[in-house]
């Protein structure tokens, strides 16, 4: 419950039962239940009035599809430039796309080997 184990609960349920004293402890903890009862309604005259105004066809709608947390912006990407993703066969050294092919990223330098240079690009 709102990340909180048995031990802090505890530990917190005495600090409330010395600070308000047993005096006034049962009369806050009624209140605390009636604002339980209360919030509990108000969420499902909501619920119930939210079903109504969208009415029927809104219920078969699976939510867990449209959760924003599920998307993998890669995959999306790939997909949106791949013409058919069962056609293109990845080699290691080059990934193709509809539009372009991409080298892979280098793997350094052999010893020995001079850095590369582009005359084009100075």
């Amino acid at each position: 419950m709102f990340g909180i184990d048995a031990e802090k609960l505890f530990v917190l349920l005495i600090i409330g039962a010395l600070v308000l004293g047993p005096d006034k402890l049962p009369e806050y903890a009624a209140k605390f239940g009636h604002l339980v009862r209360e919030l509990r309604r108000m969420a499902t005259g909501a619920q119930e009035q939210l079903r109504q105004e969208l009415g029927p066809e809104f219920e078969d709608i699976d939510w867990n599809r449209l959760d924003p947390r599920q998307y993998d912006p890669r995959r999306i990407i790939r997909d949106a430039l791949l013409d058919d993703p069962a056609d293109v066969q990845r080699s290691p050294a080059t990934k193709k796309t509809a539009a372009m092919e991409v080298p892979s990223p280098p793997q350094g330098l052999l010893p020995g080997q001079g850095v590369p240079f582009d005359s084009e690009a100075t």
